[in-house]
C-alpha cells in the first residue's frame, strides 16, 4: 500500500501530495495517486506519498501528531518545504453528512467540507499544521473522496489532483478551481475568511 514518487520538472514550487495518513485510507487514496502522471506536472517538483495503515486518529486531535504516521507526515512537509500541500483521505458513505454538515462548526470546531462533484469533498488542512507550519499564502487542502468510489467519483478525485498538479502557483491553482468550480471556491473563501480571519488556506 506504501507508495512514493517524486515527478521534478525542475525550477519552480514543490507540491507534496499525501494519502492515507490514518487509518486504512490509502487501500483506496492509492488507486487516485497512483494516476498521477509525469506530464501532469510542468514545472517544479511534486512529492507523491501514500502511507501504511495505521491506527485512525483523526488529524483534528493534537494527539496525531505525536503518531508515527503523523510524525512521517511533520517530516515530509518539514523535508520538502511544499507550497501547495494537498491530504488525499477518503470517507465512509455514513460519514457524510458530518462532514458537510453545518454543525461541523461546532460540534468539530472546523468548517463543513464542501462538495465539488459526485461526493468528492474538499476543506482546508487540518489548522493544527496550517497556521503553525505553512505561511500564509501557501495552498493546504484536505480532498476526500468515499472509500469505495464510482469510476466517476474516482475520475473526478484524480482530476481534482491533476489540476493542482499543474498548478504552478496559488493564483494559478485559485484560477483552475474557479474555471471548474466556481460556487465551491467562493464558499471555501468565505468559510476560509470566517474561521482563519486573515489567515486564508485557500
Amino acid at each position: 500500500m506504501a507508495f512514493f514518487k517524486i515527478i521534478d520538472k525542475g525550477m519552480g514550487i514543490t507540491r507534496l501530495f499525501l494519502g492515507g495518513v490514518h487509518g486504512k485510507e490509502g487501500h483506496s487514496t492509492i488507486y487516485a495517486l497512483q494516476e498521477i502522471r509525469n506530464d501532469d506536472v510542468t514545472s517544479g517538483k511534486l512529492v507523491i506519498h501514500n502511507c501504511d495503515e495505521s491506527p485512525y486518529v483523526s488529524t483534528l486531535d493534537p494527539d496525531y501528531y505525536q503518531s508515527r504516521v503523523g510524525k512521517e507526515v511533520l517530516y515530509l512537509i518539514s523535508s520538502y518545504h511544499p507550497k501547495i500541500y494537498v491530504e488525499a483521505h477518503c470517507y465512509r458513505n455514513e460519514n457524510y453528512l458530518k462532514l458537510t454538515s453545518p454543525h461541523r462548526w461546532t460540534e468539530s470546531k472546523v468548517p463543513p467540507l464542501i462538495e465539488l462533484e459526485s461526493g468528492v469533498l474538499i476543506g482546508s488542512a487540518s489548522p493544527l499544521i496550517r497556521t503553525s507550519i505553512f505561511a500564509k499564502d501557501d495552498v493546504c487542502i484536505t480532498l476526500e473522496m468515499p472509500c469505495k468510489p464510482t469510476k466517476k467519483t474516482l475520475d473526478v478525485y484524480i482530476n481534482v489532483l491533476r489540476s493542482i498538479a499543474a498548478s504552478g502557483s496559488r493564483d494559478e491553482l485559485e484560477k483552475r478551481m474557479m474555471d471548474l468550480y466556481p460556487n465551491q471556491v467562493e464558499t471555501a473563501k468565505k468559510y476560509a475568511k470566517e474561521f482563519f480571519g486573515n489567515y486564508p488556506p485557500f
